[in-house]
């Protein structure tokens, strides 16, 4: 039996790691054509390639009772890649200057944006959530009971 909030959980933990995994691959396509070569960048666009990687398959396989963490520090992570972003189109990153006309400039703040909205919001609903145990229930009557 599937409830609504399993159904919301379920809808944000695909949608959150496919905008993780989209992030993941447009940094790993940008490192690949070019973005290697760049000090600093380079190597801060090929980690975030491969950590979006796994928070993708993170996000996929952790049980449900411990989803909300996940999601949160996925969240996080999004957001500051995001941060970077924004950086490095307004004061610059490391002495790197993005332009907005750059290729995949616009997707990615799309899909970063997105992603930092639909991570946050499954965290939330995530750590959110209690399992319903019957026996706890029963036991915390009876020492109310008790006393």
């Amino acid at each position: 039996m599937t409830t609504d909030g399993m159904t919301s959980r379920f809808v944000l933990r695909v949608a959150g790691a496919g905008l993780t995994a989209a992030m993941a691959v447009i940094h790993l396509r940008l490192w690949a054509e070019g973005y290697r070569n760049l000090t600093t960048i380079g190597p801060l666009f090929l980690l975030n390639g491969v950590v979006g990687i796994l928070l993708t398959v993170a996000l996929l396989v952790t049980p449900t009772r411990r989803l909300g963490p996940v999601a949160a520090g996925t969240a996080l992570f999004t957001a500051g890649t995001l941060g970077a972003l924004v950086l490095s189109l307004t004061t610059g990153l490391f002495g790197f200057y993005e332009s907005l006309d750059a290729d995949l400039v616009r997707p990615t703040l799309y899909v970063e944006t997105a992603g930092v909205v639909i991570l946050t919001a499954l965290a939330m609903i995530a750590i959110g959530h209690r399992p319903h145990r019957p026996d706890s229930d029963r036991r915390g009557s009876r020492d109310l009971q008790r006393s």
